[in-house]
């Protein structure tokens, strides 16, 4: 029987990630924020994706006042240039960037033994 496509998105790719503390630097403004990022492997382009979502807060809210831009995404491990963009129904931006992101990735697995 064949896989719905639900079920081959499942398993066509493993995505890693970070979830918690960041800062967004905009303007010259430092802004504490906790972020849900994934990161996937894209083969059309041999690049790292990364995207996700920023909590709603409200001075990022002020800041931006519903519009995007350019920001510099920094957590403990690094800092990154990234875009934030459209704003959801819950008021959280989306964040997305290329290339290493700012936090580190899981090693992949070690290739089996045949």
């Amino acid at each position: 029987m064949p896989e719905t496509h639900a079920e081959q998105v499942e398993h066509d790719h493993d995505e890693a990630g970070y979830t918690g503390a960041a800062t967004l630097t905009l303007d010259g403004e430092e802004v504490p924020v906790r972020v849900q990022i994934l990161v996937q492997h894209e083969p059309h382009d041999g690049r790292l994706h990364w995207f996700g979502r920023v909590d709603r807060t409200e001075r990022l809210t002020d800041l931006l006042g519903g519009r995007g831009g350019d920001v510099e995404f920094r957590t403990e491990h690094g800092s990154a240039a990234a875009t934030i963009g459209d704003v959801d129904l819950w008021g959280r931006y989306r964040l997305s960037g290329t290339g290493r992101p700012p936090f580190p990735l899981d090693e992949p697995p070690p290739p089996e033994d045949d």
